[in-house]
């Protein structure tokens, strides 16, 4: 977490790339790299291995999907994925999150926003709330049984953990479950790390789509 914070920028659109690089550098965050497909962005992450990949879904030779799933699995633990996208939830941006991406970004998002997001996946956060996350889970999770019980095994989890993860699936805040579960704030991130760690999963984003895809949580339970 030491040393100013570095950024990949992956986008087929250069003029997008050169305004994310000055809303980046204006307040002093490193663009390590540009790629103008996957390809080149999986490449860019191997060769500087940046805190952070800013990075379109469709883009030529090799869209966002593909170079996501490569550079996560690919060993770079410390960096994480912000998928660039517009206005539309499609199945690209939940099948990004299920890869292991921390959150996604709409291409017209503020210059303030932009580096306040960058700076609290960095932190180890995920960006985007868990209700938006519930909204991708619910129209594109998979709905195959068998799949899902082998996806992750929750036997591990405590009760009280178990509880947690449904509740955070449903769209609530640390707070909100704190509050549901007369907890005290710290109790609850003690129990949201000590369920990532336990699952193998990178962040909050991961553990709603994990939910779903395991049955704990059913499509439309805590909607509203």
């Amino acid at each position: 977490m030491s040393g100013p914070l570095r950024a990949v920028i992956a986008d087929d659109q250069a003029l997008v790339r050169t305004g994310f690089r000055m809303i980046l550098a204006a307040d002093g965050i490193e663009v390590a790299a540009e790629a103008a497909n996957g390809a080149e962005a999986v490449a860019a992450v191997r060769r500087t291995r940046p805190d952070i990949v800013l990075m379109d879904i469709r883009m030529p030779e090799m869209d966002g999907l593909e170079a996501t799933r490569r550079i996560l699995a690919g060993g770079a633990d410390e960096t994480r994925v912000l998928i660039l996208t517009t206005y539309d939830l499609d199945q690209y941006v939940y099948a990004a999150l299920a890869a292991g991406a921390s959150g996604f970004l709409l291409k017209d998002v503020t210059p303030e926003h932009l580096v306040a997001a960058v700076r609290l996946v960095r932190s180890g956060d995920a960006l985007l709330a868990p209700t938006i996350t519930r909204r991708l889970v619910e129209r594109f999770a998979p709905r195959d049984e068998v799949k899902a019980t082998v996806h992750r095994d929750l036997s591990g989890l405590t009760p009280r953990e178990l509880e947690v993860l449904r509740l955070l699936a449903t769209g609530l805040s640390n707070a909100e479950l704190a509050d549901r579960l007369t907890l005290s704030a710290t109790t609850v991130k003690t129990h949201v790390a000590r369920i990532l760690s336990k699952l193998g999963l990178r962040d909050r984003v991961q553990a709603v789509v994990v939910a779903y895809e395991t049955g704990l949580v059913s499509p439309g339970e805590g909607s509203g």
